[in-house]
């Protein structure tokens, strides 16, 4: 499992532009020692997005021919550096955040927190104990306590950095905040049970596709969207009324709907035969041209 791989620093708006526009020019950028000159940011920043990069989904880190580390645009990369580099759409923010949660590498804090974690109100403090008593009990190899620590401290500034700017660091915010969460009110922080309009109709049928891809099934349970691992009511918070709704809402889109199952007192979702990838294309070239 993976800790404390951020240096500190929360994912700030525009550096995941950043990393892709210079990483289509130079595979191992992240390897080159004036990196942080061309990129604009500091040495420890640097290494940071390049941890952001990978756990995002938008870069993924392969050994080239010669058997150093590279660092390739994944196909959703170029769909957000294509139709939302700058991170504007809800579906972005919550597919971003969904890349994060849905398993224990590289961001192990964040896949703890959203499908292990089942309190929604907690002091800081007791987020951080939590999750330092749960790593104790899955950890094989020896940890840091302070990194846990600075885990649970970026994963609260990652979405509620734009709710207070005492540090002027905190002025810029994160892509994620405006997913709307999590909300820090003195060191209490609050889970928010996230609606669908917050999420976006495009995120939640790119989960289940994926959902689908990575699992190798057909068809998904009501019940296993609601309190299953990576799927909506946990990465997402969402209540069963609002899974539900946008069940019924992705069972009238007009091209690859979702259908509704009945099996052995089962309420079952059957997923179309689409592609995740090819999906979220479409999709967002529609947005774009909307936007035009």
């Amino acid at each position: 499992m993976g800790y404390g791989q951020h240096q500190s620093f929360y994912l700030r708006d525009r550096w995941l532009n950043k990393a892709i526009r210079h990483l289509f020019e130079d595979s191992r950028f992240f390897y080159d020692k004036q990196a942080f000159e061309k990129i604009g940011l500091g040495k420890n920043m640097v290494q940071s997005l390049r941890y952001w990069s990978i756990a995002t989904g938008v870069v993924e880190e392969i050994f080239n021919d010669e058997r150093k580390k590279t660092h390739l645009i994944t196909e959703f990369g170029k769909i957000i550096y294509k139709y939302d580099k700058f991170i504007k759409f809800q579906d972005s923010a919550a597919i971003i955040h969904y890349q994060m949660c849905k398993q224990k590498e590289p961001s192990t804090a964040w896949y703890w927190f959203f499908n292990e974690f089942k309190e929604t109100i907690r002091s800081k403090e007791n987020i951080t104990q939590e999750f330092i008593n749960w790593v104790k009990e899955h950890e094989n190899k020896p940890f840091s306590n302070n990194s846990l620590k600075k885990d649970i401290d970026c994963l609260i500034k990652l979405y509620t950095s734009g709710q207070s700017n005492v540090d002027p660091e905190e002025v810029i915010q994160s892509p994620l905040s405006k997913l709307g969460i999590l909300e820090d009110r003195k060191g209490i922080i609050y889970k928010q049970n996230l609606t669908i309009s917050q999420i976006g109709l495009t995120a939640l049928m790119y989960v289940l596709l994926d959902h689908k891809n990575t699992h190798k099934i057909e068809t998904v349970s009501v019940e296993s969207i609601v309190v299953d691992p990576g799927l909506w009511g946990k990465v997402f918070n969402m209540s069963r009324a609002s899974i539900v709704n946008a069940l019924t809402e992705l069972s009238l889109m007009s091209e690859s709907p979702i259908h509704f199952v009945r099996t052995n007192n089962l309420d079952l979702i059957r997923i179309p035969n689409i592609d995740p990838i090819d999906f979220l294309r479409k999709e967002y070239s529609r947005k774009a041209e909307v936007l035009v």
